[in-house]
């Protein structure tokens, strides 16, 4: 990973930078290269590319503390780009995908749950009281039917409480309705 910082400094005593290091613009540049490795490999990824403020103000504490002995206050840094290799680039695409596929089967399962728990309510509800159940089951029937193209499998018990006839008279319904588009026939008119 490149990093591009700007470092902003100055002498406040020109005989201590002088005499403390043989040159003080390269030991300023060496220790601001040290700071920024130190605070680059404590931090992840994310942090580097979202928390700039953070890491420019942790830079400059850690630069001025080493450059303070030689008469140097650093004033500011402001980190300026980080370039991240592509290898890099695919391997946070991944990991991003990834994490966007993991959520997506934790948001399914807690909705699968959710379902889970409305049929067992449901089925109390139906267990003790026929007649809703065979209501209901009418009305699922009636909403298959209305669906053009639709194929609706009823158990032959279930026509046998609804009293709709016979099963080739509410299969011949389903044809009838899907092949023309019209609203069901009655068992009537066959």
């Amino acid at each position: 990973m490149d990093v591009d910082a700007v470092l902003f400094w100055l002498v406040w005593d020109a005989q201590k930078a002088a005499l403390e290091v043989a040159d003080y613009r390269v030991a300023i540049s060496w220790a601001a290269q040290t700071a920024l490795r130190e605070i680059i490999g404590q931090m992840t990824l994310a942090d580097i590319l979202v928390g700039r403020a953070v890491m420019d103000a942790e830079l400059q504490k850690i630069i001025d503390e080493r450059t303070t002995p030689w008469g140097i206050t650093v004033q500011s840094v402001e980190i300026r780009d980080v370039v991240i290799p592509p290898d890099l680039e695919d391997a946070m695409s991944r990991q991003a995908q990834a994490e966007r596929e993991r959520q997506a089967r934790v948001i399914l399962g807690e909705s699968e749950q959710q379902i889970s728990s409305s049929f067992a309510e449901a089925a109390k509800a139906y267990f003790n009281n026929p007649t809703a159940l065979h209501l209901r089951a009418m009305n699922m029937l009636f909403e298959g039917l209305k669906q053009k193209g639709a194929l609706v499998i009823v158990p032959s018990s279930a026509v046998d409480t609804m009293n709709l006839g016979s099963m080739s008279g509410l299969v011949a319904l389903g044809f009838e309705h899907t092949a023309k588009g019209d609203k069901p026939a009655t068992p009537e008119s066959h």
